[in-house]
Formats: structure tokens, sequence, C-alpha cells
């Protein structure tokens, strides 16, 4: 913390002119990018940075260009974050840049708790305004996605990863043939969603975390912030755990959005949670290959799960009514309780013991948000030795994958329903899609 403030103190001195650094704090985030809060000279500001260069390797556009994304939005009246100035190769803290601080949350949990009465609309509002953007003030590195081609990349990296989980083989497939038309391309945020937007009483404060924009189809962003998985339990509010669909689309028109095509929106929604579905076990493969070796990374890891239950409940109505009708088999039988020396069980809750009553409570900001992760991580392993369960099947993802195999089938619907909501009851029981599944399909 020191060794920051000294050298954040010489790049503010040359962003800012002279003054005194007081308050650095990290806030929350990823393992890899970096945010930091702190005052200089009386004024609030937010560094976000990663500490090397290794870490943006792999991204299509750099810090220097995402700041210049940033400041265009801000230059056309999108709630962005003002910029100040860009790290340089000579400041010795990696790459990022630095923008003033908005005050405001960013909790999901509290923002949906008692959210202002305008921020659906200031949503579509925001959103309309980032589609509005001129190309030529986008940078040129923000990519353009074609969405054939985005779509390969993910086959691509299913059949990497094994190729073998039937629920992702059946979204890919979907998409593929429900594979929309191309459209003029606007800036796509990529990531807009709660968790990247900061907000105030007045309702929305400021949009966040640009690093995946890319120049393409405003549906996505559309689609994108009314994922289950983003709704954060709210499932009775379609559009960001907030409000109707309806009042969302037609906030979103009226500030000068595109025509919303629901057709399309359902292709983007089931898209993006195809590609987050991927983007977890992605994170498995990280740990996997020593590029990220925090226990986060594996439990992430399993959130495949989550999004598998949601692949599902969006694809069922492809299925015949008799199908969707069907009743589940029953689950498996439970792995029955055993008898002498301790089992792995046994030995793993004695260990989650150990870190909840000697490590979390001594244990503060990072390092508890840690322990809770790995007690996490461990109930993972003690439930899924419970039960047993595994959600590989290579056959019937081939089977799936080439059409040979579809949701006419009789029983199939019910098999995948069975599979997911016992996967999903050991990686993720609090999700709260896995309730609603249970209550709405027939055991």
């Amino acid at each position: 913390m020191t060794d920051l403030s000294e050298t954040l103190s010489a790049v503010m001195s040359r962003i800012a002119g002279p003054g005194a650094l007081s308050g650095l704090s990290r806030l929350s985030g990823g393992a890899n990018m970096e945010s930091w809060a702190f005052d200089w000279a009386g004024e609030g500001y937010v560094l976000r940075r990663a500490p090397s260069a290794e870490y943006m390797a792999d991204r299509p556009f750099g810090h220097a260009d995402e700041a210049a994304l940033v400041q265009a939005a801000f230059d056309a009246g999108v709630k962005a974050p003002e910029v100040v100035g860009v790290l340089e190769a000579g400041d010795a803290l990696g790459t990022g840049y630095v923008m003033r601080r908005v005050i405001g949350d960013v909790s999901p949990a509290a923002i949906l708790a008692a959210p202002p009465g305008s921020l659906l609309g200031d949503l579509g509002r925001e959103l309309a305004r980032i589609h509005a953007i001129p190309m030529a003030a986008v940078p040129d590195a923000i990519p353009v996605m074609d969405t054939g081609a985005a779509l390969a990349e993910l086959k691509a990296r299913f059949l990497a990863y094994g190729g073998d989980r039937p629920v992702i083989a059946l979204a890919i497939k979907w998409c593929e043939d429900h594979l929309p038309a191309p459209v003029a391309p606007v800036l796509v945020h990529g990531d807009y969603r709660m968790g990247n937007v900061m907000v105030d009483g007045h309702g929305l404060a400021a949009v966040l975390d640009w690093e995946l924009a890319h120049r393409g189809d405003a549906h996505e962003d559309l689609a994108f912030g009314c994922m289950s998985v983003w709704r954060f339990g709210r499932l009775d509010k379609p559009a960001f755990g907030v409000g109707s669909l309806d009042e969302y689309f037609a906030a979103y028109e009226a500030a000068g959005g595109v025509k919303v095509d629901r057709a399309r929106f359902r292709f983007w929604l089931l898209y993006r949670t195809l590609w987050w579905a991927l983007g977890c076990l992605q994170m498995g493969q990280a740990w996997r290959s020593g590029a990220d070796r925090t226990v986060e990374r594996v439990v992430v890891g399993r959130r495949t799960a989550e999004q598998e239950l949601d692949l599902v409940r969006l694809l069922e109505e492809e299925a015949p009514e008799g199908e969707r009708e069907r009743a589940l088999p029953p689950p498996p039988d439970k792995v029955r309780a055993p008898n002498g020396e301790p089992t792995n069980d046994e030995m793993v809750q004695a260990v989650r013991d150990w870190i909840e009553g000697a490590i979390k409570p001594v244990s503060q900001g990072h390092a508890k948000f840690e322990a809770v992760v790995a007690m996490n991580a461990l109930g993972i392993v003690l439930r899924d030795l419970e039960a047993g369960t595994r959600a590989e099947d290579r056959g019937l993802a081939e089977a799936l994958l080439a059409g040979t195999r579809t949701l006419a089938e009789p029983g199939l619907l019910a098999k995948l329903r069975r599979d997911v909501l016992d996967k999903c009851a050991v990686d993720s029981p609090k999700y709260a899609p896995l309730a609603a599944a249970r209550a709405g399909w027939r055991g």
C-alpha cells in the first residue's frame, strides 16, 4: 500500500498538479483488474488498473483505448465517469487510467431492495444514449462483432472444453438455427447490467466497466441485463430486476433507441446466457492452466450450472406441450452414510468448519472475502460428494449439437430438467431460479 501511495502520488502530480494523496482503499472487483479510490487535493478519484501488461494480453483493446471510449461516452452526455489521465509506461503502475469519483451504490442487493422510481427509465435512456454515440467518436481499436463468427468461436471453445455438456450443446444448436440477419452496428457496452451501474437517491448515477465494449447489435445490450443471473433473485421483474420489459423497451425507444424486435431480443438473451455458461467454464480453464490460481476462479467455474438451468427454462418452450407437461424422472439415490475411518466429505467438513471458526473471524477486507469463497468451494465439494451428480454426457451433447436429437424426443426435456436441477442444487443451491424451476416442473 505504501509503495502504491508513493507511485500514485507521482502520477497524480503529473495528471492533476500539486496535492497530497489520502484515503487510498481498494474497491471490490476481480482478482486481475483493480479499482482504487482515493482523494487528491480535496477531490475524489478512482484508479482503474491492471498490475502489468500481461493481464491485458488477451483483450481486444488496452486501457488507453478504454479510457478514450469512456471519455467519448462522457462527452456524448452518457452518465460515464470523467477520465482525467491515463497511466504511462514510466509510471510503474501497470496499465490503467484515473477517473473522477462518482458517489453512489453499486451493490445489486442494496439497489434492488429499494430502487429509485426513475431507475428503469434511466437505464433505458442511458442505453439509448450509448447506442447513439457516433461511430466517428469511437476509438478505432473497439472491435466489430460478427455474430456468426462469435457463435462459431463459442462452439469451438465448447468443444475444446470437452464438448460434453448437453444443455450447452442444445443452446449452441438453437442459436445456429436462429442466427439473426446483420444490422447496422452501434456502440455496444457489452456488460450493461446490475453490478456495473452506480445508483444514488435520484436514479442512475454512472455506467461503469466498459472493457467488453464493441460495435454490434443494440439488442445484445438490451438483453444482457435481463438475464436471470443479473436480476439477483427478482425473477418477477424481467428488466434488470427492476420492472417489466414493456416499460424498459418503451423508455429505451422514447430516448431514441432502435425499435425493439422481440425475436432478436430473445436470440440475444439466449446467446448471452450461453456466453456466460462458457465464460464460467473458462474460469476453470484459467485456474487449471495456472493463469489464475485464486480459489474465486474455481468457484465461479462451477456457476455454469446456473446458466444451464436458465438455458433449459428459456428453451423448454421449443418442446411439444406434452413434453413440457411430462413428469420428471426421480432424482438419483443419495450416497449412503459411511462407517469407520473419516471419509472425504467428513474431512472436507472439518476443514470448512476450521475456516469458519478460526480463519474467517480474524480476517479483514479481501482476506475475509477469500475465506468466504473458500468455504463456498468446500460446500460445493461436500454436496457433490453426497449427490454424485455429473453434468457430462458426450454422446447426448454430440447428438444435440448435430440436431439428430431434439426436445421433441419423448422424455428428453424431462431428463434435462432433472439433470440441471440436480447439478444446480450442488453448485448453487441458493440460486433463485432453482426454486422457481422446482416449483414449475412436475416432480
